[in-house]
């Protein structure tokens, strides 16, 4: 996994977790791998994959079997879901518009990169 320099590696690891999640890999109720099973997949120390896991038990997006492990929440999709479409459309959208605007850019051209984009993805 490289690292993005601006942001905590617990927090773009926690990240990690909730796009699996999104996308299916770890399943509710599902056990998602131990401390040091996910630490030698992404190369960092144990103890920054314990801040991760941590960091999502206080988001009540995994929760701890004491003995057997992390398991996702039954509603973790949900919830990572809100948490990010709400930052989408206070943080990244408004600064997307934002860009827009200075760079002349019409919303037809948006759409259209949108949909090339989208076609490509399906």
């Amino acid at each position: 996994m490289e690292f993005k320099v601006k942001e905590s590696i617990f927090i773009q690891i926690a990240n990690r977790i909730c796009d699996e999640i999104l996308r299916g890999v770890y399943g509710e109720g599902e056990r998602i791998p131990s401390v040091r099973d996910y630490a030698v997949l992404v190369e960092v120390n144990v103890n920054t994959i314990i801040r991760s896991y941590e960091y999502l038990q206080n988001k009540e997006i995994i929760y701890n079997k004491r003995g057997i492990g992390y398991f996702v929440s039954s509603d973790a999709k949900s919830k990572i879901q809100m948490a990010r479409w709400k930052t989408f459309i206070e943080e990244v959208l408004p600064e997307f518009f934002r860009q827009m605007s200075l760079l002349n850019l019409k919303m037809e051209e948006v759409v259209e990169v949108y949909n090339r984009l989208n076609k490509n993805n399906v």
